[in-house]
């Protein structure tokens, strides 16, 4: 018997032995495979071809990952890489063109007019073509105002083509509270602080009505100005074509010269033969975006600055919370917390070299007190260095909050800013528990009021004041720190608060913002102000290991399959974690997703 065990235990180990092994061995391929980036051969007469979909981050971290699972001629297009190839593109005179081929966009309109326009200044200052195609998919209107940037718009005769206008749509779970019997009890600051609409109402208000409106309006504006300049048709006709009967389809564009021409991919690759003098037998020279990637700058003629100054480019990226929630290996949220940005901070003071700081903000807000953390923060550093911030798609309550704290705010047109205002929740579920589910609570303690903040009873009169006291203090800390950093009346911060959004352009009249562009124009006023002209940027947070990278991206590619069959999972698994939230902190946050559709 002990022989039989003996030999079953040798058997396993050989078995785990060998496991381990191939595992050790996989990873070291993948690890040799990945960081191997050997410079790649670019023909001359060539074309970058540039494949937009989905969604456009500000960065993304190269994913072996990725690699195994992805289609090898997708690459994921940020910001950042997409501003490097095209600068890269610019100079470098193997490159004759680009190749947008483009697919379903979901980005946000800020992002989106930042790659517009770069791709615009990108033919301006290079004179080479932009060509834009699409395939089966078609163009819905984000894609399509981004393809207005080009010199020719091409579209299968059968794709779809969406030109109907903008909506917005927001879930209500009023509906779902009361069949559940649950409470919410909440105090907020701000007669357009909608955050908490969706709990305590079945429709927008009229204040919300007024500001999405106008958001929209801008929106559309944004869209029909650039296809006005691109097709020459008037903003007020584009504009009755909208209220007709809806249009979706690629002929209608053509007919209307909205597109170019009806071609499929294969006859849009013989034109860019033609206009680059290849024979028609002979083979269209393109790069995609991922090897050029691996282009250096040197070899496309970009001169790279020699010189030690340095600056800093922090991404703030995701809600502002006390502290990254990991329960769940899957949820591949980023947060912002206030011990990472101390992180941060540190290093960056620490390094001599580093003359200036720039903050890429992207954050619906989140936790009023972390938001007064990383504020105080950036106070301090400003004391050292200039401290410049740009933001992104949305940099809104506490994004905004922390944002004050620059000597200059850089906005894009469209970006959502401003909440300026502050809610508080407490979800009374006793309801729920009593008589749905047939629990019951007792409780004993110390004090009249020990368990006021507990979810299984309501607020009596004096614990709703008191809990109001709570947000109005926050609420008031939060105008003041606004009409000091603006230099603006205290009274008139709480007329443009009141928890309302505003989008780039609008936040700068009402001086809310300094200045309107995108992040390069940031480092740009960093520069200035640090009094340098040559000078190389770094970003934090710094690129994470190979170990690291492999783990985020199983995670990620885990969690991006579980959302396609289950699509309702994220949102539900938010809402769940919202409900949770500690009723002690102030929410300066927009937890529900603004996205014009």
């Amino acid at each position: 018997m002990n022989f039989l065990k003996t030999v079953f235990a040798s058997f396993i180990g050989f078995i785990l032995g060998v496991i381990i092994l191939f595992l050790l061995g996989f990873f070291i391929l993948i690890s040799i495979s990945w960081s191997s980036n050997p410079e790649p051969y670019i023909s001359n007469n060539s074309v970058l071809t540039i494949k937009l979909m989905g969604n456009i981050p500000d960065r993304v971290q190269e994913s072996p990952f990725d690699k195994l699972l992805r289609n090898k001629e997708l690459s994921q297009v940020s910001l950042k890489n997409f501003k490097m190839n095209l600068e890269k593109a610019a100079t470098d005179k193997r490159i004759k063109g680009i190749w947008l081929q483009m697919d379903y966009l979901t980005a946000s309109w800020a992002t989106l007019q930042d790659v517009r326009n770069k791709l615009v200044r990108f033919r301006k200052k290079t004179g080479k073509f932009i060509y834009c195609s699409t395939g089966d998919i078609g163009y819905n209107e984000k894609s399509y105002y981004v393809a207005t940037a080009a010199d020719s718009i091409f579209s299968p005769p059968e794709s779809y083509f969406e030109f109907d206008g903008f909506y917005l749509q927001t879930t209500f779970y009023k509906g779902l509270m009361d069949k559940l019997g649950i409470e919410p009890e909440i105090s907020r600051e701000g007669k357009y602080k909608s955050a908490v609409e969706p709990f305590i109402r079945k429709d927008y208000s009229e204040a919300n009505k007024q500001q999405l409106n106008e958001l929209l309006k801008d929106v559309n504006d944004t869209f029909l100005k650039a296809v006005s300049q691109r097709s020459g048709h008037s903003e007020q006709e584009l504009e009755g074509w909208l209220n007709e009967s809806p249009h979706i389809t690629a002929r209608y564009a053509f007919k209307n010269h909205l597109i170019d021409a009806l071609l499929y991919p294969n006859e849009v690759r013989q034109h860019l033969k033609h206009r680059l003098g290849v024979g028609d037998f002979s083979d269209l020279n393109t790069v995609p975006f991922d090897r050029y990637t691996k282009v250096s700058p040197s070899k496309a003629g970009l001169t790279v600055p020699n010189t030690q100054n340095r600056i800093a480019v922090i991404y703030a990226e995701g809600e502002i919370v006390p502290m990254s929630p990991t329960e769940s290996p899957l949820d591949q949220t980023r947060y912002i917390t206030a011990s990472d940005f101390r992180n941060e901070l540190n290093e960056i003071e620490a390094d001599p070299d580093i003359k200036a700081l720039v903050v890429r903000v992207n954050s619906p807000g989140g936790s009023g007190s972390t938001s007064d953390l990383i504020w105080k923060m950036l106070e301090d550093t400003k004391k050292k260095m200039p401290v410049i911030v740009s933001m992104g798609s949305l940099a809104a309550s506490g994004g905004y909050y922390i944002s004050v704290a620059a000597d200059t705010i850089v906005a894009m047109p469209n970006t959502i800013t401003g909440s300026i205002g502050v809610f508080g929740t407490k979800f009374n579920a006793k309801k729920m528990f009593n008589d749905k589910l047939g629990i019951t609570f007792d409780v004993v303690k110390s004090s009249k009021y020990a368990d006021w903040m507990i979810q299984t009873k309501p607020f009596t009169d004096t614990e709703a004041k008191a809990f109001q006291h709570f947000i109005d203090e926050f609420y008031h800390t939060f105008v003041n720190r606004v009409a000091k950093s603006r230099g603006l009346r205290p009274s008139f911060v709480d007329s443009i608060a009141q928890g309302r959004i505003w989008t780039g352009q609008d936040a700068l009249k009402e001086h809310l913002v300094d200045v309107l562009g995108d992040l390069d124009d940031a480092i740009g006023i960093a520069a200035k102000k640090a009094g340098i002209q040559k000078y190389t940027v770094v970003m934090y947070p710094h690129p994470k290991s190979f170990l690291e990278t492999f783990t985020h991206s199983l995670d990620a590619q885990t969690s991006t399959w579980i959302n396609t069959f289950y699509p309702g999972g994220h949102e539900i698994s938010r809402i769940a974690r919202y409900i949770h939230e500690n009723p002690r902190q102030v929410q300066a946050l927009l937890p529900v997703t603004i996205d014009v559709h």
